[in-house]
């Protein structure tokens, strides 16, 4: 009988309950169990034939049992997704997207995760949604200030890109516990390593390549290690700058050091055209040097050659190789100039000896074009 029925409940036949209060007559009563259970029953006997609960009855309630347990197995994975199939509780198998089965619980379960989708993570910022002017991006600086090789500090904010490996949903999903803080943690950690072995100055300038080349590496091989099933697609260097505190500082040592690159490269430059016209005057200098030698040198050897010669025929001839050279002497020297011959034996006459002066008779033809056009005019 329910206990609505014994008046006083299970505490006593009295009307108090346990605090010693009795029942509250405006109250709800509890549901009588044997009119339910009667009720259900009656259901029962008017669905099936013959109105009886016979052997014919329970067989055909144990066949709709059993239909809608493998009925159950049914389930959809969405595009983005991949299901972890469980057998078990251990991972048998990947369920792609759209309509799959496994066999019902309890052999058999899954679990679904974003496996498909390109997840991005970011380090030293948060994205902030104000209502009135919209995402704002936040600096976090216990994540982003890092020490560098050369002992300064320099403020890294960066991305990763990255997503479940093919073949990797087990352990993506039974490996790790927190997915998405793994990767931050990991991501952190290994941004800090390699900054920490580089100078504050290539990071600053023209090494952001090198360096997300390195943070990516390592980041997989850490999480390759972890058996985390995760593929790091890519990492973005968002903004490399000094600290806050101390930014001004750090663009007055840029523009010294831009200054001092500038002089040297000025002063390449003068070293450069300089250089080479000394080089060349010095060339030039050495090759009429070696000009004069040379000439000099073949000067001397023909003079030698030509005395040699003279003298062979001095040896031979003496008195004819004598006045030979006398009459060249003189043929040299008197050749160009105006020429009286004085004849000292010819006795009481002038001495005045008439030639004929060639020279003398080739110049007026030469001059006449010259008189006739002096003429004209």
């Amino acid at each position: 009988m329910p206990w609505s029925n014994q008046g006083g409940g299970p505490w006593g036949s009295g009307p108090k309950g346990p605090w010693g209060s009795g029942p509250q007559s405006s109250g709800p009563t509890p549901p009588d169990l044997e009119d339910l259970l009667r009720r259900s029953q009656d259901k029962i006997k008017n669905i099936l034939p013959g109105g009886s609960m016979g052997g014919k009855g329970f067989v055909l309630l144990a066949l709709a049992a059993i239909g809608l347990w493998f009925f159950s197995g049914f389930f959809r994975v969405e595009s983005q997704e991949l299901g972890a199939v469980l057998r078990f509780g251990k991972f048998v198998r990947t369920a792609e997207p759209g309509l799959n089965y496994h066999l019902p619980y309890p052999i058999e379960t899954v679990r679904t995760a974003q496996a498909l989708r390109v997840i991005k993570t970011d380090i030293g910022m948060r994205t902030v949604d104000d209502g009135r002017r919209g995402p704002t991006v936040r600096d976090v600086p216990e994540e982003s200030l890092m020490l560098t090789g050369d002992e300064n500090i320099v403020d890294v904010d960066f991305s990763v890109l990255w997503k479940v490996k093919p073949n990797g949903l087990g352990d993506f999903l039974f490996n790790i516990q927190a997915p998405e803080g793994t990767v931050k943690a990991v991501a952190e950690s290994a941004m800090r390593e390699v900054i920490g072995r580089s100078q504050i100055q290539p990071i600053l300038t023209g090494a952001r390549q090198v360096i997300e080349t390195a943070v990516h590496d390592l980041m997989q091989k850490t999480l390759d290690d972890y058996g985390a099933g995760v593929l790091i697609e890519q990492v973005q260097m968002q903004k490399v700058d000094p600290p806050q505190q101390v930014i001004d500082a750090f663009r007055d040592v840029q523009a010294a050091r831009a200054d001092l690159e500038r002089a040297q490269n000025e002063a390449q430059t003068y070293a450069n055209r300089v250089l080479p016209e000394a080089r060349g005057r010095a060339a030039q200098i050495t090759q009429a040097a070696e000009a004069y030698r040379e000439q000099t040198v073949a000067e001397a050897k023909g003079q030698t050659a030509r005395f040699l010669k003279i003298y062979d025929e001095y040896r031979k001839a003496p008195e004819v190789t004598r006045q030979r050279i006398y009459l060249e002497t003189m043929e040299r020297l008197f050749g160009g100039t105006d020429k009286i011959i004085l004849d000292p034996g010819a006795g009481g006459a002038s001495g005045v000896v008439p030639y004929l002066p060639l020279n003398e008779l080739s110049r007026p033809s030469a001059q006449q074009p010259q008189t006739r056009a002096g003429g004209n005019q």
